[in-house]
């Protein structure tokens, strides 16, 4: 049987969770940290207003007990026909860990230790995505390397890291975890979401899901790409291997061919970079999706066929559960079988090393 790995799928990782492998003596400030953070999103009430949101969805994956339990995740994968997942969690640690004034160092550990126990119970077809702080370089290459060493094939770092207030990826602070990554073959693994910059459209969006707000959050890709791109840091770090999850396909065929056409017939100067920048995003730069029948149809040799990993997203309400198989038949009808066996596994494959 043909088969599929989901480049996104997501894991539920409760607080409680991970303050049972910390210390008793960092709980508090590890609670402080993550009110701070709900504090400073949407006035406070970005949990609430998510979860009002999710309430409203009946989609077969809602409120399925594999969200949070491996063993049920497995039998899940199973009806849905997927071997592998590569998993990220529904909480963005990152966000929070360098906010907590005692024991930072302890709940970074204590989080990407409650990851790896979800993907123990089977690490071939769990691939868990650990989370990388990036307020100090020092430590994060410390656990990358710690985390590298227990066998992680995935790490997850901000998308956009002066959200919090920290220079953009290019900067020299960076280097050495760059390096560091790059020398043990993991990917950076960035999957979008809250954007600060659009939390004035999700005052002002009229409609009770964020209609409007929602799709925006895939477009701002295009910020992050520019950064890692034109700024040079692929040109310094070449085989470095970025992972951009849920930005979705069509919009990028025209992005390649706006910045391409920037740098060569409208003379935009590039100094950073020696080559086209659509060069360092076919070189580096990975793209999940989950159903986009004319991306795939039109525009997959445009973005690139080993760009581009198909995604389940369980369970969030686009997802593919429990009809992957139906949905890959539909979508690849008439492409070629090398192409497809790229796009649902081969590439996932040789990114994540699995």
């Amino acid at each position: 049987m043909e088969r599929l790995i989901s480049s996104d799928s997501h894991v539920n990782l409760q607080h409680d969770t991970v303050k049972r492998n910390l210390a008793s003596k960092y709980h508090d400030s590890y609670d402080a940290a993550v009110a701070e953070f709900q504090s400073r999103v949407f006035g406070g009430n970005a949990g609430k207003a998510n979860t009002a949101m999710m309430r409203g969805y009946t989609h077969p994956a809602a409120g399925r007990a594999g969200h949070s339990d491996p063993h049920e995740r497995l039998k899940d994968m199973d009806t849905d026909g997927v071997d592998a997942e590569v998993l990220y969690c529904e909480v963005s640690a990152f966000r929070f860990l360098y906010l907590i004034k005692d024991g930072w160092r302890e709940s970074t550990r204590a989080f990407n230790d409650s990851l790896a126990a979800f993907g123990s119970v089977d690490p071939k077809r769990l691939v868990v995505s650990h989370q990388i702080p990036i307020h100090d370089i020092d430590f994060a290459v410390e656990e990358v390397k710690r985390v590298a060493a227990l066998g992680a094939k995935s790490l997850q770092l901000p998308v956009f890291p002066n959200e919090l207030a920290f220079p953009e990826y290019f900067d020299s602070r960076y280097d050495p975890l760059w390096s560091t990554i790059q020398d043990l073959d993991l990917p950076v693994c960035c999957h979008i979401g809250l954007n600060t910059q659009l939390e004035d459209l999700a005052r002002r969006d009229p409609t009770p899901q964020r209609g409007v707000m929602v799709p925006m959050t895939a477009f701002c890709t295009a910020e992050a790409f520019g950064m890692w791109i034109l700024s040079g840091a692929l040109e310094r770090f070449s085989k470095l291997k970025l992972v951009f999850v849920e930005p979705g396909l069509g919009w990028v065929a025209w992005y390649l061919y706006i910045i391409d056409d920037m740098n060569t017939r409208q003379s935009y100067e590039f100094p950073a970079i020696s080559e086209l920048p659509s060069f360092y995003f076919h070189r580096n730069i990975h793209l999940t999706y989950i159903d986009e029948p004319d991306s795939i149809q039109l525009l997959r040799h445009k973005i690139g066929v080993h760009n581009i990993m198909w995604s389940s997203d369980y369970p969030h309400p686009v997802s593919s559960w429990p009809n992957s198989r139906a949905l890959v038949e539909n979508q690849f009808v008439g492409i070629p079988e090398d192409e497809r066996e790229l796009i649902v596994s081969g590439n996932a494959a040789r990114v994540w090393n699995l």
